[in-house]
């Protein structure tokens, strides 16, 4: 894989990839339609945040508790600049609320676990946007928390390991040889909200990421998600390899950028090229075969926010019929929900903050 990325481009590929950058001169439209229809997606989420400050799924029992859910909603709402101060300070109060005595969020009820990696890397990433007064004391015990979490030396895991650098759902520290669950999308959240509390690209903490980050990299440029979960790799298998697709070189390069690779590294380059030979603006692209198309539309918004996102850090211009294809599926409240159930998006709060974080990456039709 490393002679594939390191190689010289072929001349097709440097102008593709010329083309790719060629959007970064060319400034984000901002129609009146679109920023009606952002502003009426912002009201039905702040609407739908309780009085104690969080957000509670009423699809999902798991996701009743508010503490991965909480985060996730309010990140998106900071992104799209839309910020009532009175509600962003409730929303922080709840995710301190439950914080445990590690620094973890989404182990509130130690029966039920929401997710405490994603959860806690989210309330990172939330914090360091809304910059309450002291956010960076805040954030300091969910910093120490998660890189204990990493799958590395101090919990007894070796670089040869598949898991090395990676991160799982949370919880308990795993030790060998329990690996639990480990993807790709995991560690992406990690690594940005680690980025984004300030933890430079040397740190080792970040050099041990990518470790994992390179062995999900095929030689495509694409990306798959899981060098353990074998069955969540959901485009499956070919040869000795598993497929790349959407979402997983999507959550790649996002996590290449956090942690330092350039734009024209060649990793970055082979994914986003890969990224935008495959690209579809109707859902997740890289299925084939019967047995994988319920995925194209399955993650749907997730694979929507994180091209949308990609493209914006790579300067590529927004996909103006991604942008057309979520104006017609927005719902009279201003909510979207895919009818699709696969990963949780038929519930609306995710569904409509993934819908809000692509929106912002894309360039609006009307």
């Amino acid at each position: 894989m490393t002679r594939r990325m390191t190689r010289r481009m072929t001349r097709r590929e440097a102008v593709s990839f010329l083309l790719l950058l060629a959007g970064c001169s060319r400034p984000r439209p901002e129609q009146p339609a679109h920023r009606e229809a952002l502003g009426r997606a912002a009201r039905y989420l702040w609407n739908r945040q309780a009085p104690g400050g969080g957000w509670h799924s009423r699809t999902y029992g798991l996701l009743r508790s508010g503490q991965s859910l909480t985060p996730f909603v309010l990140l998106a709402l900071l992104e799209a600049g839309d910020a009532e101060a009175a509600k962003v300070e409730r929303a922080v109060e709840f995710i301190q609320g439950h914080l445990d005595d590690a620094g973890a969020l989404g182990r509130h009820d130690p029966l039920a676990p929401d997710y405490p990696n994603y959860a806690t890397a989210l309330a990172i990433q939330a914090i360091a946007k809304a910059r309450p007064q002291g956010w960076e004391r805040m954030i300091a015990p969910m910093v120490r928390y998660l890189r204990l979490q990493q799958f590395a030396e101090v919990n007894g895991w070796q670089r040869d390991h598949p898991v090395y650098g990676a991160w799982g759902m949370g919880g308990d520290r795993r030790t060998p040889p329990e690996t639990g669950h480990v993807d790709l999308s995991m560690t992406r959240h990690v690594v940005e909200a680690l980025a984004g509390a300030g933890v430079p690209p040397s740190d080792p903490v970040m050099e041990r990421a990518k470790v994992f980050l390179t062995r999900c990299q095929n030689p495509d440029g694409g990306f798959y998600f899981s060098t353990v979960v074998l069955d969540a790799n959901k485009a499956g298998q070919e040869g000795e390899r598993y497929r790349s697709y959407g979402t997983a070189t999507a959550d790649g390069i996002l996590s290449l950028l956090a942690l330092g690779y350039r734009a024209d590294h060649p990793h970055t380059r082979a994914a986003a090229l890969w990224l935008q030979s495959h690209h579809r603006s109707d859902g997740a692209p890289g299925f084939h075969g019967d047995a994988c198309q319920k995925w194209i539309g399955g993650l749907r918004y997730y694979y929507a926010a994180g091209s949308a996102e990609v493209f914006r850090r790579l300067g590529i211009a927004p996909d103006v019929k991604q942008a057309e294809l979520l104006a017609a599926e927005q719902r009279g409240d201003g909510s979207w929900a895919n009818p699709n159930p696969l990963v949780k998006e038929d519930d609306p709060l995710i569904a409509t903050a993934f819908a809000v974080r692509a929106w912002g990456g894309s360039a609006p039709v009307r």
